[in-house]
C-alpha cells in the first residue's frame, strides 16, 4: 500500500486489488458514465459488470497480471480509478495496460499516478513495454497517452500506443510527462527497492 497526494493535495492510498475487492470493483464500474464504460470496455452495457469480466480482472498470478486502485478513504465510495496490466503470451516482456478513472475524478492526476505505479510494478517483473488501445474518437485518452510518452499507430480500427518502460528519455516535457517522471521518481524506492 502506498500513501501519496493528488495534484490538488488530496491524500490518497494506492494498493493492489484482490478477490476481496470484487464488490467495490463492480460498484466502480456501475459509477462510470455509459460513455466512459464504452470508451474503456468497448461494449455498451448497463451499469452491471459481468461475472466473467470480474473473474478475469481479479484472477491471475502476480507475475502475469497487476491490478491497482487509487482510493480516497474520506469518501463514502473511496475508489477514484483503477489500472491493470496483463503480460502478453507472445512477448514475455510486453504487457497490455489499461486504466479507468471515474468521470468526476478525471484530470486530477489519478491516471498518471496509476501509470507510474504499474510501470514500476511491471518493470520489476521483467516487463519492458506496455501496449494500450483506444478508440480514435477518445481524444482525451489519445492526448494523455502521447503526453506520457507513448508512441501511437493507427491500424484502421483503433489507436495502438506503446510505452518503453526501460527508458525515461521518451517521456516528454508535457505537463502529464513531467508529472509521470516525478511520480516514477517518488515511487521507485517503494516499488523497485522493496
Amino acid at each position: 500500500m502506498l500513501e501519496t497526494k493528488l495534484n490538488d493535495g488530496t491524500s490518497v492510498v494506492a494498493r493492489p486489488l484482490g478477490l476481496a475487492d470484487r464488490a467495490s470493483l463492480a460498484e466502480g464500474y456501475r459509477r462510470l458514465s455509459p460513455d466512459s464504460r464504452y470508451q474503456r470496455f468497448w461494449v455498451r452495457t448497463g451499469g452491471v459488470i459481468g461475472d466473467k469480466m470480474l473473474d478475469r480482472m481479479l484472477a491471475g498470478s502476480a507475475e502475469e497480471h497487476g491490478l491497482w486502485a487509487v482510493l480516497d478513504p474520506t469518501r463514502e465510495f473511496p475508489g477514484l480509478g483503477a489500472a491493470s496490466f496483463w503480460r502478453s503470451g507472445e512477448e514475455g516482456d510486453e504487457a497490455e495496460f489499461s486504466c479507468t478513472v471515474l468521470d468526476e475524478d478525471q484530470r486530477r492526476g489519478v491516471g498518471t499516478l496509476l501509470l507510474a505505479i504499474l510501470w514500476l510494478v511491471a518493470f520489476r517483473q521483467g516487463i519492458r513495454h506496455f501496449v494500450g488501445y483506444t478508440m480514435p474518437e477518445n481524444t482525451s485518452a489519445i492526448r494523455w497517452m502521447r503526453d506520457t510518452g507513448a508512441e501511437a499507430e493507427w491500424d484502421g480500427y483503433k489507436v495502438i500506443f506503446r510505452w518503453d518502460l526501460s527508458s525515461l528519455d521518451s517521456i516528454p516535457a508535457s505537463t502529464a510527462g513531467v508529472m509521470l517522471a516525478e511520480r516514477l521518481a517518488e515511487l521507485s524506492p517503494a516499488l523497485l527497492e522493496s
